[in-house]
């Protein structure tokens, strides 16, 4: 292996700083105490305890102190500049316990460590990585240098974004307001959005079953809690973990584990949660129906009564804070209550759900559903069987993204995205266990719970008179209906459409609902709403927790349907993802990409919106699409309904049959069955 010549490089690059001016640190400098606590606070490259040394560093500064911390990693030989993994990131982890060696061996990734250390502590919120190299001397001095540079921040959810054609001359102070606002050009595209959301869910979901399992093996813990109270203990925990603006972030120390029926974890938590529901602005009614079902759980005394010097509570909140708080408090929305719920689910079925009704929607669906009903920023939007939010959180998200796409001035900005959490978005769930969750889901999302209501949703909702101060102008529906209810659910379809006067509703259902087992409200339906599509959904949707065969049904509200609108049925079986039924958190996740699922569901989406698709895995020529008028009974929604069978025999067929007759007689003659003369 030839000699690294890493001396030499930084030597070369440190020359450069100097020649265009720029102030540079070496690796025993500090530039100042919160990025020397950092490298010191972080594991090392090694992956265990010691010290962290960049090569280079620097601290970028603007005439308005915006500054950006720079950590540079030198490498000397050919091939050691970068290292990425199978999926184009840089490499940072290896499987198992043992530390990878490409923060060891390579520049970039080793600036990448540095840099993640850096937001780690928080003073910080981006940095620039980079990573130098070089393999040849001439003269004594670097012939071949070669650089790539990396911009990393909170706002791209930590994912590191090359700086095309970088130069270090960009660098020199007469030059950083113009690179200041190259790097503020730089956001994730739609497919690195949905990567990055995908991969943080499912380390969150593994995180939750790490804790789960815990609770599950540990005899004591598992007889003294039933499946709502787990469920509590976990929502009590991350309330009261949660950073709110003006309280303390609660730390592990402030858990003191005493022995006393009024000082003690439990109420730690407690006192905690209502600070943080009450600097949500949530109400007094909300506030004491969260705490009532948190108190029961933290009031028992087997949590909070200390253990060689330790309460159960103190022990869980170390793990909770380590490995779920950072990413709940991310920029990244992610579908928490969804995989508490899931994780729940796979020991035991949620209390309250005999009927196997408490069926969480995947992300991924209720985005679809959001898109296809033309979920914007002006829309109001409701869910009247709730769950844990999903349906709101994928449209919350989907009307931010939207608002900021159109409204260029930063505080109508700001007052409209306040505007859509606080009054445009309406839920309705009638279980208390699932409801806390909602409130959960949707302060996370930057607290849209104003209007997130426990209560029955025949009771509740939008009304007519628009002289009503609590009228809701909705005009989008999403829904995923108890399949026990009447009509497998349709009955709360019909019930809410009614209560519309315009927009769209799509509804996630058991699909024979609509061919002929929907009661009556399928016909009565059609007689005020138009049916635009009837999508077949993958029959392992639910992954092990609900088995029924679904469908999504698309309507336009308030157009009756007449005999000869055109419906679009689509095929959607194989959506492009893999799905395992596991439930160890030693055990990887259940949903993998394995065919361009993204794409897929891009797809669908634009055949529902009568828009052009950019790929054809759905067509009418491969039969996955079929464009068919309905009766007005209600009866025949269902794709396979409209699937037609073509039984003439073709010439592959004749084809076919031949080989096999000869392949066949071939056999039996030479096993001497038949006479070769016959």
């Amino acid at each position: 292996m030839a000699k690294s010549i890493e001396e030499k490089v930084e030597e070369y690059f440190k020359a450069l700083l100097d020649d265009l001016g720029i102030r540079h640190f070496g690796k025993t400098e500090e530039i100042n105490s919160s990025i020397a606590e950092a490298l010191k606070g972080a594991d090392s490259k090694s992956g265990g305890p010691g010290v962290n040394h960049p090569d280079i560093q620097l601290l970028l500064q603007n005439k308005t102190r915006r500054d950006i911390p720079v950590m540079i990693e030198a490498k000397g030989q050919k091939g050691r500049l970068e290292k990425l993994a199978s999926d184009g990131s840089i490499e940072l982890t290896s499987n198992g316990n043992n530390p990878n060696r490409a923060v060891q061996q390579y520049a970039v990734n080793g600036a990448l460590h540095y840099g993640l250390a850096i937001l780690d502590e928080g003073t910080y919120h981006e940095v620039i990585i980079i990573g130098i190299n070089g393999t040849t001397l001439e003269d004594g001095r670097v012939k071949d240098p070669e650089v790539k540079a990396y911009y990393v921040s909170e706002k791209n959810g930590r994912v590191p974004k090359e700086l095309p054609g970088f130069d270090f001359v960009q660098m020199k102070s007469s030059n950083i307001d113009a690179f200041f606002a190259e790097l503020d050009k730089l956001s994730l595209t739609e497919a690195e959005k949905e990567k990055l959301k995908r991969d943080k869910e499912e380390l969150l979901e593994q995180s939750i079953k790490g804790i789960h399992q815990r609770i599950y093996d540990d005899t004591s813990i598992k007889t003294m809690l039933g499946t709502n109270e787990k469920l509590y203990l976990f929502c009590g925990l991350i309330m009261a973990g949660l950073t709110t603006e003006g309280v303390k972030p609660l730390k592990v120390d402030d858990f003191d584990s005493n022995d006393d029926i009024d000082n003690n974890d439990g109420k730690t938590v407690l006192n905690r949660t209502k600070s943080f529901l009450r600097k949500k602005n949530c109400s007094t009614d909300k506030v004491n129906m969260v705490l009532n079902y948190l108190k029961p759980v933290f009031e028992k005394d087997d949590l909070w009564k200390p253990v060689n010097g330790e309460s159960i509570i103190k022990s869980i909140y170390k793990q909770v804070k380590e490995d779920i708080l950072p990413l709940l408090e991310s920029n990244i929305h992610l579908d928490f209550a969804g995989k508490i719920l899931n994780s729940l689910n796979d020991w035991v079925d949620i209390e309250n759900d005999k009927r196997n009704d408490v069926v969480l929607t995947p992300r991924f669906v209720t985005t679809l559903m959001a898109r296809i009903t033309r979920t914007d920023m002006d829309s109001f939007v409701w869910d009247t069987c709730m769950g844990s939010s999903g349906f709101l959180v994928s449209a919350m998200e989907i009307m931010i993204d939207d608002a900021k796409k159109r409204i260029k001035d930063t505080q109508t900005l700001e007052r409209k995205i306040e505007h859509i959490k606080h009054n445009q978005l309406l839920g309705i769930e009638v279980l208390g266990n699932i409801y806390i969750l909602a409130v959960l889901n949707m302060i996370l999302m930057g607290d849209g719970s104003s209007q997130i209501i426990c209560g029955d949703s025949h009771k509740e909702g939008p009304k007519f008179i628009k002289s009503h101060k609590d009228t809701f102008p909705a005009n989008v529906f999403l829904l995923n209906p108890p399949y026990s209810a009447p009509g497998k659910g349709l009955n709360f379809v019909k019930e809410a459409l009614s209560r519309m006067e315009t927009g769209y509703g799509a509804v996630l259902i058991q699909e024979n609902a609509g061919s002929g087992q929907g009661d009556v409200y399928s016909k009565q339906i059609l007689e005020k709403n138009t049916l635009i599509a009837s999508v077949h959904m993958p029959s392992d949707l639910f992954n092990g927790k609900s088995s029924v065969q679904t469908a999504i049904y698309l309507f336009q509200v308030n157009r009756p349907h007449e005999a000869d609108d055109v419906v679009t049925f689509i095929d959607f079986s194989e959506d492009g993802y893999t799905r395992q039924n596991r439930k160890k958190s030693t055990q990887k996740v259940n949903l993998r990409n394995t065919d361009h699922a993204l794409e897929r569901y891009d797809e669908v989406a634009a055949i529902c919106l009568g828009k052009k698709p950019k790929t054809s895995y759905y067509t009418e020529a491969n039969g996955r699409v079929i464009r068919d008028t309905v009766t007005l009974n209600g009866d025949d929604w269902t794709f396979n309904q409209h699937k037609k069978i073509d039984t003439t025999p073709t010439e592959a067929d004749f084809k076919k049959t031949v080989a096999d007759y000869l392949a066949w007689k071939v056999s039996a003659i030479l096993k001497g069955e038949v006479n070769a003369n016959v």
